[in-house]
């Protein structure tokens, strides 16, 4: 078996690249979420519930969302 690896040993490259990931993923989703719940059921392709059980797979729910959820 391998050994755990705590935060305080990774470079400072892994853990800025984490952190920004984590923020980036926070905020997609964020702008995935308010744009599903603002946008009316008529401008979004498919179910919108179908679309929120999607959002939490990270990253593709929010990213797949954004790019072909939403009718321009």
């Amino acid at each position: 078996m391998s050994e755990r690896i705590e935060w305080a040993d990774l470079p400072r490259w892994q853990q800025t690249g984490v952190l920004v990931l984590g923020a980036v993923e926070v905020v997609l989703t964020t702008v995935a979420v308010a744009d599903l719940v603002r946008r009316p059921r008529e401008q979004v392709r498919g179910p919108k519930a179908l679309w929120a059980l999607g959002l939490p797979v990270q990253p593709f729910g929010p990213i797949a969302y954004l790019v072909f959820g939403r009718r321009r």
